[in-house]
């Protein structure tokens, strides 16, 4: 099972739909606006892929140094080691 990005929301699932549309569009009719309407989808996708992921990688790094200033020493690691290692549920038995 695929791990969903914490950064991934509904912006991003929109652009994702609006790329395949692109992409659909521009494998049906070789036409040289739609493969280059198709390359400006994916570039803008991109673009809006790694501008989130910045932002999501700003917080967190904010949230440590909050974190690392107050001696909370227990959400730092917490923090810390759920970026390192990814996220995993905690299994109630």
């Amino acid at each position: 099972m695929k791990q969903i990005k914490p950064w991934f929301d509904e912006e991003c699932l929109d652009f994702l739909d609006q790329r395949k549309q692109a992409k659909c569009g521009g494998y049906r009719i070789r036409a040289k606006s739609n493969v280059d309407n198709l390359n400006n989808v994916r570039r803008e996708v991109s673009r809006h892929y790694s501008n989130k992921k910045k932002s999501y990688m700003r917080t967190i790094i904010e949230e440590l140094e909050t974190n690392s200033k107050i001696q909370n020493i227990r959400d730092l690691y917490r923090i810390n080691n759920d970026f390192k290692e990814g996220y995993q549920p905690n299994l109630i038995q």
